[in-house]
């Protein structure tokens, strides 16, 4: 009997023993394939300097790039924008997002209405330029071979074309429900529809028009013109617009791109007609990742010819 009983013990430890590992194994698997999907992507915490201000940011590198961006921010208090940062590295995009001035680990003060002041005026989209531009320079340090572009929504579409005008690393850039109006004609026209969701359900095309176009200003300032950057450039742009979008009339906004795109500017964009202002959805990105993709191609082989030239 006492021989009996080991032996039922012992088989008892054995199943226990099996059973451990068994579960041991089941958690231990799920994060042994996270480990792989992820490890393709190194992250690199950065600081670099722009006008004075030291600026805190994030480099997600995946194994293979075949071209970079930096993320530009809108007009709200934006910190680095991680999880679009990490979409777009998963697409092998080299990407730097980083704190907007004066918000999480940025210095410097930030300038946007809930604090009271005009995040639109020429001062401020200058400043954040060069902050943009400096970031550029941070990606072009590290990873010289790869084309480096501008990627952004909203008050970005004023900042970025100044950028890619002055700072000639920049060669292409994707600008998400991004105005080509000037600072005040777009608050005209924010005023005029006034958060209302259903706007254009009551309003024509010809009346924001005629709104925009002859509506008093509230804010006397200095405007910025989109167009007059977008006229000096010749890298290729990509705009994706929503028809419903409420902030910037992007009828008006197309029919400036067609008039630029005469003038043989290498200008696209893509209007969806069931969105709003916001267009970082899966549909949008997917053809921006695309494009980016496409005409990193094109810049790596228009290099390689004029080498070979030389």
């Amino acid at each position: 009997m006492k021989l009996a009983n080991r032996l039922l013990i012992l088989i008892l430890l054995i199943a226990m023993i099996s059973c451990n590992k068994s579960v041991e194994q089941k958690n231990t698997t799920p994060t042994q394939e996270k480990t792989e999907s992820n490890g393709f992507i190194k992250t690199e915490n950065v600081v670099f300097e722009s006008e004075g201000v030291k600026l805190a940011g994030t480099i997600y590198s995946p194994n293979h790039p075949h071209s970079a961006v930096v993320i530009v921010h809108g007009s709200d208090q934006v910190p680095r924008m991680t999880k679009f940062a990490k979409l777009l590295a998963k697409n092998d995009i080299l990407v730097l997002t980083y704190d907007k001035r004066g918000v999480g680990e940025s210095g410097g003060v930030y300038a946007g209405p809930e604090v009271g002041t005009n995040n639109i005026s020429v001062e401020n989209l200058n400043l954040l330029a060069k902050d943009a531009s400096s970031a550029v320079n941070v990606v072009h340090n590290r990873q010289k071979d790869l084309p480096i572009g501008l990627i952004g929504a909203s008050q970005a579409g004023w900042i970025i074309p100044i950028v890619a005008n002055k700072n000639p690393l920049v060669e292409f850039m994707v600008l998400f429900s991004c105005p080509t109006i000037t600072t005040l004609e777009q608050l005209r026209f924010q005023f005029y529809t006034n958060g209302r969701t259903d706007f254009w359900n009551n309003h024509t095309e010809e009346d924001v028009r005629e709104h925009v176009k002859n509506d008093p200003d509230k804010y006397q300032f200095e405007a910025i013109d989109p167009k007059e950057n977008l006229k000096s450039l010749s890298i290729h742009g990509l705009w994706l617009f929503g028809e419903k979008d409420i902030q910037i009339p992007v009828k008006m906004c197309i029919e400036h791109l067609n008039a630029l795109k005469l003038e043989n500017k290498p200008f696209e964009y893509v209007l969806f007609p069931s969105l709003g202002h916001n267009t970082n959805t899966t549909e949008p990105i997917n053809i921006s990742v695309n494009w980016i993709k496409q005409k990193s191609l094109e810049i790596k082989n228009n290099k390689q010819k004029s080498n070979k030239k030389l």
